[in-house]
């Protein structure tokens, strides 16, 4: 290979994840975004009808607009290098699903830089339904930038087991089909919409708990949040509080429509993010 081919082909990995990332963020997030505003409002300690009920569920949609893209992009992105890089250093297919489990949770990391900012002003802006601009600036003025980044670690333990769950299941779920389906030799995007789906399910109900105590620690501090109910950061504690109040049932707060959100929106974001791969291939 010479110096311009292999140019050639490190460009090309890098921009086609980097775009059909950015695309099947974008799709997903803007389409379901009404059942993630309900999500977040059964899961905020103000309650579902205090903090806005079904009204006003476009709320915080301008941070999403504007971080989905690039928090996606950052995670197929890094996702598909890591594949690439520990393909070479462990190439035996015993470890197969341990490369996607380590990819997976190298791309989280990095998405969540970008994934923090959006999610803390996205939730903030749908429980307290004010625009995305104006959430910002209040965020900043009471804390600083700092303060854009409160559950930085709270959202990689919830994203880290997800991802560990959902990408080595889609992955299996793939080769199976295509195991099942001997007409195939390769995964069709419908295919693997569906995969995805049911991957996203299962990932999306287990870490439920981390979702609500992410949502607690992320609306903190904000407004006349910390008036009634303390939370903490750490989120064991944050988890243990939340127990306390309302059980099992506090703990898996707006289950149903974050399986929901994440079962269609794992179909359209994988999906989507091969439909765009075979396009730019």
């Amino acid at each position: 290979m010479t110096s311009l081919e292999s140019l050639q082909w490190s460009s090309s990995s890098f921009v086609r994840p980097f775009l059909a990332g950015a695309f099947a963020g974008m799709a997903v997030d803007i389409s379901l975004y009404p059942i993630d505003t309900i999500k977040t409002r059964l899961q905020s300690p103000k309650g579902f009808w205090n903090s806005g009920g079904f009204a006003r569920i476009y709320s915080g949609i301008g941070s999403t607009i504007s971080g989905s893209a690039p928090g996606a992009a950052l995670f197929f992105l890094t996702y598909e290098s890591s594949k690439n890089i520990t393909s070479s250093l462990l190439p035996d297919q015993r470890y197969e699903h341990f490369r996607y489990m380590i990819s997976a949770g190298f791309g989280e990391t990095m998405a969540c830089l970008v994934r923090v900012p959006v999610e803390v002003v996205k939730q903030r802006a749908q429980t307290y339904h004010s625009t995305s601009l104006t959430v910002f600036r209040e965020t900043i003025a009471n804390g600083g930038l700092r303060s854009l980044y409160r559950g930085y670690g709270i959202t990689i333990l919830r994203e880290i087991p997800f991802s560990l769950i959902q990408f080595p299941l889609w992955e299996y779920l793939k080769i199976q089909y295509i195991k099942w389906d001997h007409s195939n030799t390769k995964i069709q995007p419908y295919q693997s919409m569906i995969c995805g789906s049911v991957a996203g399910a299962v990932a999306a109900f287990i870490t439920t708990p981390l979702d609500v105590a992410k949502t607690n620690i992320m609306l903190a501090g904000f407004r006349d949040s910390n008036q009634n109910i303390n939370i903490s950061l750490n989120y064991y504690q944050t988890i243990r509080d939340i127990y306390r109040r309302n059980g099992i049932d506090g703990l898996f707060a707006g289950a149903v429509p974050r399986v929901l959100w994440i079962s269609i929106g794992g179909a359209i974001f994988l999906g989507g993010y091969e439909k765009v791969l075979s396009i730019l291939q």
